[in-house]
């Protein structure tokens, strides 16, 4: 029974990743801070590292994870370029996306291995 309520715990932090990238990913133009240059590189990276982390610390079936998250970051980049938030749609920041779910997922098995649970 208790194992229920931790799977239903692991779950919480990609519910917050996944609220944060909406938020980030669809803020109007308007509303994101002025940064200096490759600074979106960054975010994008991180916030797709993040996710995919906390997707497989939450259990999600790889098989499964890898190719959502590649689909979200295409989907969002296609639509902050067709969305009217005066955003721009581009390969680099998909391709950035693509780069933060390989090594979100990479560090959470090591993380995984490290600490001696089974990976999934």
């Amino acid at each position: 029974m208790l194992d229920h309520y931790r799977t239903q715990l692991t779950r919480i932090p990609f519910g917050v990743a996944v609220a944060v990238s909406l938020l980030v990913l669809f803020m109007p133009a308007s509303g994101v801070p002025s940064a200096p240059p490759g600074t979106d590189k960054v975010v994008h990276f991180a916030l797709f590292a993040a996710l995919a982390a906390t997707g497989r610390i939450a259990g999600f079936p790889t098989a499964k994870l890898l190719p959502a998250l590649v689909g979200y970051a295409a989907a969002s980049e296609v639509l902050q370029g067709l969305l009217p938030i005066g955003r721009s749609c581009e390969l680099a920041d998909g391709l950035v996306d693509v780069a933060g779910v390989a090594v979100g997922w990479a560090a959470a098995a090591l993380a995984r291995k490290v600490s001696g649970a089974s990976s999934r």
